[in-house]
């Protein structure tokens, strides 16, 4: 009797371990043999964190993946390992703040996105200070600021967060 317990529970943790699906870790590679991109598949589908390179080896972009869409936070990067953008998806689509830079690293503009479309503020800058603003609704462009004193004394600095 006394064996008959452990037994039980070791067949039922079995058959349950049985039902389940497990994310397996993939790598692929280009033709030279330099990784191309590392990750989570389940049932085929990119789940979880994933790495993306370019074939000189740099990290090109990288973040996570849910039933194999774009989700959460994402970073892109250049053959240079400059960062280009970064910002959040939402069901395989850009939402809320995007940062962009140029080819040193530096901010050029920051965009709200609705489903990957403008859709808030864009706010332009120039040596790290922001220099002009721009709102939108659903990608048309309603109004435009040429300095960011204009805008601020149009807009509520809350308006940005």
């Amino acid at each position: 009797m006394i064996f008959k317990i452990p037994m039980m529970a070791l067949l039922c943790l079995f058959l349950n371990l049985k039902e389940k699906e497990y994310a397996t870790y993939q790598k692929e590679f280009y033709k030279t043999g330099k990784i191309k991109s590392e990750g989570w598949l389940k049932n085929n589908t990119k789940t979880g964190y994933w790495k993306f390179y370019h074939e000189n080896g740099v990290v090109s972009k990288q973040g996570h993946y849910y039933n194999g869409k774009k989700e959460d936070y994402w970073y892109f990067y250049s053959k240079h390992n400059v960062r280009l953008r970064e910002g959040n998806y939402e069901n395989g689509q850009m939402i809320k703040w995007w940062l962009f830079y140029d080819t040193k690293g530096a901010i050029v503009h920051k965009c709200q996105l609705t489903n990957g479309v403008k859709n808030g503020y864009c706010l332009k800058y120039k040596n790290q200070k922001i220099t002009a603003a721009v709102r939108y609704s659903n990608g048309k462009r309603i109004k435009e600021w040429t300095s960011f004193s204009s805008f601020k004394k149009e807009n509520k600095l809350s308006d940005l967060y």
